[in-house]
């Protein structure tokens, strides 16, 4: 039997923080772009793996996204930068989530791949306060999931990964949690929280 949980860290983008599509495929249209092409562009691993281990900014990793698109300069730079004025929106079932787990007394932290912006983001979406700790791989210089950031963000809570719930909406990251002794759980949305809460041994 595993041993209990004494923390969470848990995903941003596709957990705690959710994303219309609408405001994309509305820009693409506008700019005559085929469906998805800001999002696909932006995840070409050449430029989105520099963004997300801290070695580009997202200044610069979004002027590359512009520089890609098949559109004069000053249209492909006016496209990226409407895009990226949706920030996302929290996802309330999940952040009730997090308050009950800080409510119980455990540690939550925010374990996510993010660029320099996610600390702005984090302010305008009103989640600053709402973990007690961000493991960012922009800061860490690391990105899950890689062994060192299960590492780093156990360290940063203060507790033996043996005593960590993982939660990400990523397969692939899930995998990396678990060989790194995190107990690891895939979001597909609140319905499993009852089951969490067993994990993390929170009371009824």
């Amino acid at each position: 039997m595993r041993d209990r949980a004494r923390a969470l860290l848990i995903d941003l983008d596709g957990v705690l923080r959710r994303w219309d599509p609408a405001p994309m495929i509305a820009i693409e249209i506008e700019y005559g772009l085929k469906p998805a092409a800001l999002l696909e562009t932006s995840m070409s691993w050449d430029i989105y793996r520099p963004a997300m281990a801290g070695e580009i900014t997202d200044a610069e990793w979004m002027k590359l996204v512009a520089d890609r698109l098949p559109l004069p300069e000053a249209e492909s730079t006016a496209a990226v930068a409407a895009w990226q004025a949706y920030r996302g929106e929290v996802d309330p079932e999940a952040l009730a989530f997090v308050r009950e787990v800080r409510a119980a007394g455990r540690k939550v932290g925010l374990a996510t791949n993010a660029t320099d912006r996610l600390r702005g983001d984090l302010d305008a979406l009103g989640l600053t306060g709402e973990v007690d700790l961000v493991v960012s791989s922009w800061e860490t210089k690391i990105h899950k999931p890689a062994p060192e950031y299960f590492e780093q963000a156990c360290q940063a809570i203060g507790e033996l990964p043996k005593h960590v719930l993982f939660v990400d909406d990523d397969d692939r990251v899930i995998r990396g949690a678990r060989s790194a002794g995190l107990s690891g759980y895939r979001w597909a949305g609140p319905e499993h929280v009852p089951y969490l809460r067993k994990v993390l041994d929170l009371p009824e």
